[in-house]
């Protein structure tokens, strides 16, 4: 495909249908944006049950990041099927899980230090380095930070700060955890400017907390997310997190990495951490891992990991089937995913900072590689959030034909596959700023 194809409305009638029938039975615990109805995708490109074509922006969450359905992916879990589906990690040995974690740890650092934790999800893989991060300091506090989202598992659920909605209802959660502002240099909270207010959201955490209210050597791990995610694609001042986490050294604090979007070469590193210089004691993976398939993935350093048998396990975690899709995933990563994202990461930023010179709602706009938000505003000096102005540009989209997201208030996050070509995200800035304007007539 080279351009969107919406040729009934939409939701259409056999999407409808189905639609109605998911009302009936599927939880609706569950958040949909606008009526999707997938039937089938390839590359970046959807199509409903009425024949209508999506160009998808949204990689299923940042997941499918090879792209829909990639044929080497797809081969490689076919291969898998005819030999063995399933015979529990925890229990036995499989060579798909065991080159998978070998692998993974040489990812992780050139002196492969590290051991890995298979699970199924990115909440499965914090809960695992939110355990282990008790066993072995024995310690019974942590730190997480307002805006992270890290799961819905009560211990994950319990790190998260992003919405009440996910907690209502959910107390008491795990105590012991103390949320601390992120670096949001758009709307520092603490209203001052970078570069010149040292970093006072990581001074604060020392200076203050550490002084008045938490004793830092009860301090277990410190969970931060290395790009916020669901927070709105907020991107730290590079010395954020190598100040961060020296301080955690000097505490005997271990830190914790959640990689689960920002990992697997969506921000053209394969690891978000890189660009920040800092090597976390704890690193957890998902999403993106294998390219649709469910894994979550938790590394430690190989003396972190000290745990004894039976302290934790999966039954379902490093499927065989899963670490075959990520063994393909990670290859194709390797050979030309990163540089790609990287390549369509500054011409995507190019482009958006074209529109916001003419479209004045267009606030911040901000990323790595395929990790991008644009933040909406009401008013550029005041920074009025513009949330319904945010939400009207996701419905303006999807009846183009373009599937967006949002995340934080009111920013768009824009997290394609990292095979998306020149030409797609040509046909994404046109479709975006069309979108937009229309807002406004």
């Amino acid at each position: 495909m080279e351009y969107p194809k919406i040729q009934t409305a939409l939701p259409g009638p056999r999407a409808k249908k189905l639609i109605d029938i998911d009302g009936h039975y599927v939880s609706p615990s569950y958040t949909r944006a606008y009526p999707l109805v997938v039937e089938s995708a390839k590359g970046l490109w959807i199509r409903d049950p009425d024949g209508n074509v999506f160009l998808d922006f949204t990689a299923g969450i940042a997941v499918c990041a090879t792209g829909h359905c990639h044929p080497k992916v797809v081969e490689a879990i076919k291969q898998q099927a005819d030999q063995l589906l399933h015979m529990s990690g925890t229990d036995f040995y499989y060579t798909p899980q065991i080159f998978l974690a070998q692998k993974l740890a040489a990812l992780m650092s050139a002196d492969s230090g590290y051991q890995i934790y298979f699970g199924n999800s990115g909440a499965e893989a914090i809960e695992a380095a939110f355990k282990l991060a008790r066993w072995h300091t024995r310690r019974e506090l942590n730190i997480a930070f307002f805006g992270s989202f890290h799961g819905r598992t009560m211990g994950a659920l319990s790190l998260t700060a992003s919405k009440v909605v996910q907690k209502k209802h959910y107390n008491p959660l795990v105590p012991g955890i103390t949320h601390i502002p992120y670096a949001y240099c758009y709307r520092c909270p603490y209203h001052l400017c970078y570069p010149t207010c040292g970093i006072a959201c990581v001074q604060w955490l020392e200076e203050t907390l550490f002084r008045t209210s938490i004793p830092a050597e009860e301090v277990a791990a410190i969970f931060v997310e290395p790009i916020q995610g669901e927070g709105g694609y907020i991107v730290p001042p590079v010395e954020f997190h190598a100040k961060l986490h020296k301080i955690a050294r000097e505490y005997g604090i271990l830190y914790v990495a959640d990689e689960v979007q920002s990992g697997m070469g969506r921000t053209g590193e394969m690891l978000a951490m890189k660009h920040f210089g800092v090597q976390p004691e704890i690193i957890t993976l998902a999403k993106g891992i294998a390219s649709g398939l469910p894994l979550g993935a938790m590394a430690a350093r190989s003396e972190i990991m000290n745990w004894e048998a039976g302290s934790h396990a999966s039954t379902f975690g490093g499927n065989p089937l899963s670490c075959q899709a990520a063994l393909a995933t990670i290859e194709l990563l390797e050979k030309e995913l990163m540089q790609n994202a990287r390549k369509r990461g500054e011409q995507l930023m190019a482009g958006l900072h074209k529109i916001q010179k003419t479209v004045e709602c267009i606030g911040d706009v901000r990323g790595k590689g395929l990790m991008i938000g644009v933040e909406l505003v009401k008013d550029r000096e005041t920074k009025e959030r513009a949330p319904d102005w945010r939400n009207q540009l996701i419905q303006n989209a999807f009846q183009k034909g373009l599937l967006l997201l949002g995340c934080g208030e009111n920013t768009i996050r824009l997290s394609p596959a990292l095979t998306i070509s020149r030409k797609e995200v040509d046909v994404f800035l046109n479709i975006f700023q069309e979108s937009l304007l229309e807002i406004f007539k």
